[in-house]
C-alpha cells in the first residue's frame, strides 16, 4: 500500500525514481509524484497511473540533471484521489518535502494548533499536516532536519514509512519508520530509500530494513547514520538482498499472475525444500525445531491472517487438528486484536502474510506476545516486520509475488502449514508410520503434479470464456475444498470485478439457492473422497434449478463428467493435500475471465498488494 523511493548520489535522480516507481505500482496506487533537488525544488503530481505523471513530467520538467529526489504511489486514505492530494507534500515555506506511507491518527488536532500559527494548508491529507509540523519545530526550535523529523514524530500517533527533503539541507535526506516498511539500499557514492528492495536490487544488494521507530539520516558525502526516536545511535547490520532482477520482471508472460501462477510447481518446490524427505520418512520446520517440545504440548493454536492468507489458515485449522490433533482456531487479525480474546502462555499463536508488513496482523502479533503467548511467523518477504516480530518461523520462499491477487504465497503458505501438522502429528506420534510417509510421497509429488494441471491451460481458457459476462458466481467446497471455494471465490472478485461467494456444499440449501438460476455459474470442488456423494447430490441440486456447473474433479471421474456443465480434472492426491492442486484451475479461470473482461489483472483497482494501514 503507496510506494516509496528516494535517491541521493552522483547520477541523474528522475530516471531511478521514476523507474522505482513503476517497479512499486504492483502494491496499490491511484496517484504518483515526484520532488527533485538540485539548488530548487521541482515537484509534479499526477492523478493516475505513472504513465501519467510520467507523460506530466516530460511536458513540465525542464532540468532532468536532479541528483537527490523523493518519489511516491499513494493509496488513498485522507482525501479523494487527485493531483492536489497526491505526494509528494510540501511544508507552509514550500522548502521541504515530504512523502509518506501510513497514516497519522493524531493530526486533525495537530493541524489545528499549526493553522492557529498561520499555517496554510492545501490538502486533505494527514501527510502535509506533517511536513508543516517539521518545519514549525525547526524554524521556532532552531533545530537541524533530522531532529527536527524526530521531535515531531515524538507529538505523532499511528503508523509512517516518510522521507524528508529540504531545499536547505541540499546534501541530506531523513528517513523514518514505524509500523511501515522502509528499506536503505547502500550503493557506490550513492544511497536508496524504499518501500521495499525492488526499486534497489537494480543498483546494489546491499540493504539495511530499518526497525520501528528508527531514523536514518543520510548525507550524500558522508554516508548514513540511524538514531530512534529517543536519540540513540543504532548500529544495525548490513544485508545482503537474495533477490535477482529477473524475478521482479515479467518473463516473457502477459501479466505477472499468470507468470507466478505458472511458478508455482518450482515454488512450492521451494518452500519444501531441506523440509522434508519422503525415503528417510521426516518432515521438519526449522523455525519450529528449538521449540517443538513447547509447541507440541500447546493447549491450543491459533492461526491469524487476512485476506488469502486467512484462506491458507483455515486449510491450516483443518490439517492441525486432522493430523496434530490439537483444538485449532483461525481468525482474522483484524478482527482477533479488537475483541479482547483469551490468550494463555501455552497457547501457539501462527501469523500468516505473505508481505510480512500487514498492519492488522503485525498488532495481532504484538497484542499475543505481550499476553505470554509463543508466536510464530509464516511470510514470503526476507525481513519483513512480522519476520524480525515473531518469536520465531519459517519463510515460504516463494520469490517475489508482484500481483496483487495472491497465487503462488497461498500455494507456498499452505504447503509449510502442511509440514507444520506432519511435523507435529509424527513428533506427538499420531500418525501411522505408514500413512505419514505417504503423505511425505504424496506432498512432494505436488510440484508435478501442479504442472500437470496448467497443462490443461487451454480448456481452463475455454470454460472462462462461456462463463465471462456473468454477474455472480457461487464456489462450493466441502472440507478441506471449503477454504478453496472461498479462496477461488475471492480470485474471481479481486480481478474481474464479478461478485462472488464461496460455501461450505451443505450450506448452499440454508440460503444461497434462492439465488441460483441459468445465469448463475457455480464452481463446484468435488475432489472430496469422504463426501464424495454429498457432493453429486448438491450438483444435482444446481441443475435442477438450471444452474451452470463447473466442477473441479478428480482425474477419471465418470459420474460428475455426465452431469456438470464442465468439467476440470487434477490429478489424486490422498485428500488433505487436495487444496494444493484444487485451487490451481481456480486461479486460471479467475485469470482468463479478468483478461477477457479488459480488466486490470496486475494491479485491480481500490486494491493494494501490502495492507500497511489499519
Amino acid at each position: 500500500m503507496c510506494g516509496i523511493v528516494a535517491y541521493i548520489g552522483k547520477k541523474k535522480a528522475y530516471p531511478i525514481i521514476l523507474e522505482g516507481l513503476k517497479r512499486l505500482e504492483y502494491r496499490g496506487y491511484d496517484s504518483a509524484g515526484i520532488a527533485l533537488l538540485n539548488g530548487k525544488m521541482e515537484v509534479l503530481k499526477k492523478k493516475g497511473k505513472v504513465s501519467e505523471l510520467e507523460k506530466h513530467a516530460s511536458e513540465n520538467l525542464k532540468n532532468f540533471d536532479y541528483t537527490m529526489g523523493i518519489g511516491h504511489t499513494r493509496w488513498a486514505t485522507h482525501g479523494i484521489p487527485n493531483d492536489v492530494n497526491a505526494h509528494p507534500h510540501v511544508s507552509n515555506s514550500g522548502d521541504i518535502a515530504i512523502i509518506h506511507n501510513g497514516i497519522i491518527e493524531n493530526y486533525d488536532s495537530i493541524k489545528k494548533a499549526l493553522v492557529e500559527r498561520g499555517h496554510t494548508f492545501h490538502s486533505e491529507t494527514d501527510t502535509e499536516v506533517l511536513a508543516h509540523l517539521i518545519e514549525e519545530i525547526q524554524r521556532t526550535e532552531k533545530q537541524p532536519l533530522e531532529e527536527s523529523v524526530r521531535l515531531a514524530l515524538k507529538k505523532c500517533i499511528g503508523a509512517y514509512a516518510i522521507v524528508v527533503m529540504d531545499k536547505n539541507n541540499p546534501e541530506k535526506l531523513v528517513g523514518a519508520k514505524l509500523s511501515s516498511p522502509l528499506v536503505l539500499g547502500i550503493g557506490e557514492d550513492e544511497f536508496f530509500l524504499a518501500s521495499d528492495a525492488s526499486p534497489i536490487i537494480k543498483y546494489t544488494n546491499r540493504v539495511i530494513y530499518l526497525n520501528d521507530g528508527e531514523i536514518v539520516t543520510i548525507n550524500r558525502n558522508k554516508g548514513y547514520s540511524i538514531k530512534n526516536l529517543s536519540n540513540e545511535t543504532q548500529n544495525p547490520e548490513v544485508s545482503q538482498l537474495d533477490l535477482k532482477l529477473d524475478e521482479i520482471e515479467k518473463g516473457g508472460y502477459d501479466h505477472f499472475m499468470l507468470k507466478e501462477i505458472f511458478q508455482q510447481p518450482v515454488t512450492v518446490a521451494e518452500s519444501m525444500k531441506g523440509r522434508i524427505n519422503s525415503q528417510e520418512g521426516w518432515a521438519i520446520l526449522g523455525g519450529m525445531k528449538p521449540n517443538i517440545a513447547r509447541i507440541a504440548k500447546s493447549k491450543r493454536i491459533v492461526l491469524t491472517a487476512c485476506g488469502t492468507s486467512w484462506h491458507s489458515a483455515m486449510i491450516g485449522e483443518y490439517l492441525l487438528e486432522d493430523l496434530a490433533r490439537i483444538p485449532t482456531e483461525v481468525e482474522y487479525a483484524s478482527e482477533f486484536r479488537y475483541r479482547n480474546p483469551v490468550i494463555k502462555e501455552n497457547d501457539f499463536i501462527v501469523a500468516l502474510s505473505q508481505s510480512g508488513e500487514t498492519a492488522d496482523t503485525l498488532a495481532a502479533i504484538k497484542m499475543a506476545k505481550n499476553k505470554g503467548a509463543y508466536v510464530y511467523g509464516i511470510v514470503n518477504v526476507i525481513g519483513s516486520s512480522i519476520a524480525r516480530e515473531t518469536d520465531s518461523g519459517s519463510y515460504i520462499h516463494a520469490g517475489p509475488e508482484i500481483g496483487v491477487a495472491s497465487t503462488k504465497a497461498f500455494t507456498s503458505q499452505s504447503t509449510i502449514l502442511a509440514l507444520m501438522a506432519l511435523y507435529l502429528g509424527h513428533h506427538k506420534g499420531l500418525i501411522e508410520e505408514t500413512y505419514f510417509r505417504k503423505l511425505l510421497a504424496e506432498l512432494e509429488s505436488v510440484p508435478t503434479k501442479i504442472a500437470r494441471i496448467l497443462a490443461k491451460d487451454d480448456h481452463i481458457k475455454y470454460i472462462a470464456g462461456e462463463i465471462r459476462n456473468a454477474s455472480n458466481a457461487l464456489y462450493l467446497g466441502r472440507g478441506y475444498n471449503f477454504p478453496v471455494a472461498l479462496e477461488g471465490a475471492l480470485k474471481l472478485k479481486e480481478i474481474s470485478y464479478i461478485h462472488a461467494e464461496g460455501y461450505p456444499a451443505a450450506e448452499m440449501k440454508h440460503g444461497p439457492i434462492a439465488l441460483i438460476d441459468m445465469y448463475m455459474p457455480v464452481i463446484v470442488l468435488a475432489t472430496n473422497k469422504s463426501a464424495y456423494e454429498k457432493v453429486v447430490s448438491n450438483i444435482q441440486e444446481v441443475k435442477a434449478r438450471k444452474g451452470i456447473v463447473i466442477a473441479i474433479v478428480t482425474e477419471g471421474d465418470e459420474i460428475i463428467k455426465e452431469i456438470a456443465d464442465f468439467i476440470i480434472e487434477i490429478p489424486e492426491i490422498e485428500e488433505p493435500l487436495t487444496p494444493l492442486l484444487s485451487v490451481i484451475p481456480l486461479q486460471l479461470l479467475a485469470y482468463h475471465i479478468a483478461v477477457m473482461r479488459g480488466c486490470h489483472v496486475d494491479q485491480p483497482r481500490n486494491l493494494a498488494k501490502s495492507v500497511t494501514v489499519e
